[in-house]
């Protein structure tokens, strides 16, 4: 392939993750011509907002990429295992290669809007390239979400957003705080404290999740109870749900759960969520108890439904068991003076950013408005989202269902236009 792009392609995606790549293996399917272009690197994201020991949290089974199957044409050879963050990058750079997959590193689009034949994108290159259809793939964590209160925080404190952490040796010497407890979080927390680092940890109301029960790695539980196969539509949340924090746990050293009680006894530090900085500390609301109390408690909900399953089906299984707090916080500290760390690790997630798309393609709140990755906007499409259709979407599992249904109507709607145009001309 050139270096450069043409000035005109049938369709253009844009992203080069696996939501980008799957696009393409698709488009490839349907014979359709077209480019992905990438700003940076395939698998950015992984290569450069990971930190070192990243592992994923689901098993590798669950990698299911179009054609590349981690337990088919990747030929893995730890299914029940979790990919590092460098093992990620391969499997992805070996999916691009392996199948040969048209992308364009390097090359970023800063603007994009509607034509008369279709939509125009001006590229970082300087160049302007036209299309009948645009896949966008860039995900849905693009700017990093950094609350007010980091803004009063002394200079002299080194501050990271998740993003941005590599490991413990890439911060200053002394305590760290890190601020919230979704996955990454709880992960980074742990990752720490495993370095022997002294640990401050803001603790919010995100779930928590069993790694293991009854015999059995429970995301393969889910998996067979069709948890993973709800869709957005059928969810008691709706589209809440796309808001809500992932359950933590972790896939590190052959996967386990995460037990903040447990680290607590082991000399890490815990609070409620962060509210405020001044007056040379930090705040944190009086709610540590209440937010570990309903982490267990989403935890020992999944357990349950496990439990119901196995009856229901009359299966054999190692017996169950409860959870049994090994610790309670007595009096849990609301406050912290700044000087007692040199570093914070913020874990507040990220902002989307859709400014350069210049369509009316948007909600109120600035959400993309679709349905299973098909824009409200003819044409348009996005892929790779959190919950766009199903828990899998913005993951290695679901991400190549939601691939084949989005490029399946953008191949009808193509040959309904060339069909228009045929009519037209005859």
């Amino acid at each position: 392939m050139a270096d450069s792009p043409k000035s005109h392609y049938p369709t253009v995606v844009i992203g080069g993750g696996q939501a980008g790549l799957s696009a393409s293996v698709c488009l490839s399917k349907h014979a359709i011509e077209h480019v992905v272009l990438e700003r940076k690197r395939v698998a950015s994201s992984w290569r450069d907002q990971r930190w070192d020991n990243f592992c994923l949290v689901t098993p590798n089974w669950q990698c299911t990429l179009p054609d590349y199957d981690y337990t088919g044409a990747f030929a893995g050879d730890d299914p029940d295992g979790f990919m590092k963050r460098d093992q990620i990058v391969d499997y992805i750079e070996r999916f691009r290669q392996d199948l040969s997959i048209p992308v364009l590193e390097g090359i970023g689009v800063q603007h994009m809007s509607a034509s008369e034949d279709g939509f125009q994108l001006r590229l970082s290159t300087g160049l302007t390239v036209r299309c009948d259809n645009v896949i966008v793939a860039t995900g849905g964590y693009h700017t990093p979400r950094i609350p007010a209160a980091g803004q009063r925080v002394s200079p002299d404190i080194v501050q990271l957003h998740s993003s941005q952490y590599k490991n413990a040796a890439g911060l200053p010497e002394g305590s760290v705080l890190v601020v919230g407890t979704g996955q990454s979080g709880c992960q980074i927390a742990e990752d720490l404290h495993l370095e022997g680092r002294q640990v401050h940890l803001a603790v919010g109301k995100a779930p928590r999740s069993p790694r293991f029960y009854r015999g059995r790695d429970v995301t393969a539980w889910l998996v067979d109870m069709g948890a993973y196969a709800v869709t957005v539509d059928e969810h008691p949340m709706g589209k809440q749900v796309r808001k809500k924090t992932n359950h933590y746990l972790t896939g590190r050293d052959g996967g386990r759960e995460i037990d903040l009680r447990r680290m607590a006894m082991e000399g890490m530090q815990l609070y409620g969520r962060l509210q405020d900085v001044g007056d040379g500390e930090l705040r944190f609301a009086d709610d540590l108890g209440e937010n570990l109390n309903n982490a267990d408690a989403s935890a020992a909900r999944i357990k349950a439904e496990i439990d119901k399953f196995i009856v229901d089906q009359d299966l054999n299984a190692p017996p169950g068991d409860t959870y049994q707090p090994p610790w309670q916080p007595s009096a849990p500290a609301t406050s912290l003076p700044l000087d007692a760390i040199t570093s914070i690790v913020w874990c507040t997630g990220f902002h989307k950013d859709y400014r350069w798309i210049d369509i009316d393609a948007f909600d109120e709140e600035g959400e993309p408005s679709y349905q299973r990755g098909v824009s409200t906007y003819p044409g348009l499409y996005f892929l790779g989202l959190p919950w766009m259709h199903t828990w899998g979407s913005g993951r290695f599992s679901g991400v190549a269902d939601d691939a084949r249904h989005v490029v399946d109507h953008l191949a009808e709607r193509s040959v309904g236009s060339s069909l228009q145009t045929t009519n037209v001309m005859s």
